[in-house]
């Protein structure tokens, strides 16, 4: 009797090792929902898997990534986001179109537009690391400032006539077929030393260190301002380069370049599974998320749905993501019905209320309701 009730025992804990394995590893709903979403999208327009349209699509979503990875270091390591990634980039932009506006190589102006970016990013740094200055403050204040910085430098004014040796970052292709967008191959190639670094290496092991408890790294010998800046000079040094290569394929620059594109950044990363909390994550769930996201935006633009639609469906996921780990881990443990507290109740109720209005709005934007 007691062989068997221990074997019942384990079975159950198995069952609930399973369900939270099922629910808590998003990368898994990623995929499912990936599939979901190609799925409607062949059966809602046949242009959909056109390669031509595919890899506008990627190329699309290309700065969004490149931005995307140094914001899943930061929320891993320090549970806080930086909101002036766009601001950077409008600033770098506008640095570089400035200067060759004004005769400067445009290499040399590219190099100069880095160089900014790794300056504005030190700015946040020393201020969150050394000054200890909140994060969420420090890049709300650089979010205006920097914006700011690039309207003093173009003011209404548009750079462009960029050289063709320029653009071909943002608009170019690799081989003949003009189907693999170059920032595609320079994305990828980005996210898996971003990936490598992030899952094999000891910098790695300090963020998810730092990320779990601060003061217990700290006191481990972990490097923990040393780190935080170079978070930010990352931060800043990517968002400059994300800046140019949409520069690059818009062949122009205005000051309000990637204006709101913070939000979307921050929206792919947790979207990816990268806990608001610190200390949990994987780089392999903001790729997911990224291409999740790029999939559901294709797909409502062909089926020419504003943006206005778009963001709202995203902001939904984006609620969506964020309750549904906490859910799944409720439900693995032991009486976690009979159990639930108020908070919890809270959660459960706003996860089916956000699913009820995804499912109603998806319904409605296609005229069904």
């Amino acid at each position: 009797m007691a062989a068997t009730h221990s074997e019942t025992r384990s079975a159950r804990h198995s069952r609930r090792v399973s369900l939270r394995n099922i629910l808590v590893r998003w990368e898994l709903l990623l995929v499912v929902l990936i599939t979901v979403v190609t799925l409607i999208n062949i059966q809602q327009s046949p242009f959909f898997l056109k390669p031509v349209n595919l890899s506008r699509a990627a190329r699309d979503f290309m700065e969004l990534g490149i931005m995307m990875l140094p914001m899943t270091y930061i929320i891993i390591a320090l549970a806080t986001v930086d909101l002036s990634v766009a601001s950077i980039m409008g600033m770098c932009a506008s640095f570089m179109g400035l200067l060759f506006m004004n005769g400067v190589d445009i290499w040399i102006a590219v190099a100069a537009a880095l160089a900014l970016g790794v300056a504005a990013g030190a700015m946040n740094g020393f201020l969150v690391a050394h000054v200890k200055l909140p994060a969420l403050v420090v890049t709300l204040a650089t979010y205006a400032f920097y914006r700011g910085m690039a309207y003093a430098m173009l003011g209404d004014e548009a750079a462009r006539g960029y050289p063709e040796s320029f653009t071909y970052l943002g608009q170019g292709f690799i081989g003949d077929g003009r189907i693999i967008p170059f920032s595609l191959i320079l994305f990828l190639a980005l996210a898996l030393i971003f990936g490598v670094v992030l899952h094999t290496t000891t910098f790695g092991r300090y963020l998810y260190a730092i990320g779990n408890n601060e003061q217990a790294a700290r006191y481990s010998g972990v490097p923990v301002d040393r780190v935080k800046m170079i978070l930010f000079v990352l931060s800043g040094f990517m968002s400059a380069l994300a800046g140019l290569v949409l520069a690059a394929r818009f062949g122009s620059t205005r000051p309000d370049i990637g204006l709101g594109l913070e939000l979307t950044v921050i929206t792919a990363t947790v979207l990816g599974g990268i806990s608001i909390s610190g200390g949990t994550g994987t780089m392999i769930g903001a790729i997911l998320s990224l291409l999740l996201i790029g999939l559901v935006r294709f797909g409502m633009g062909l089926m020419n749905l504003q943006g206005q639609v778009q963001d709202i469906v995203i902001g939904l996921l984006l609620i969506i993501s964020v309750l549904l780990p906490s859910i799944g881990r409720m439900l693995s443990r032991r009486g976690a019905l009979s159990n639930l507290n108020v908070s919890q109740v809270l959660q459960v109720t706003l996860f089916v209320i956000a699913m009820a209005l995804f499912v109603a709005f998806f319904l409605w934007s296609r005229s069904l309701l």
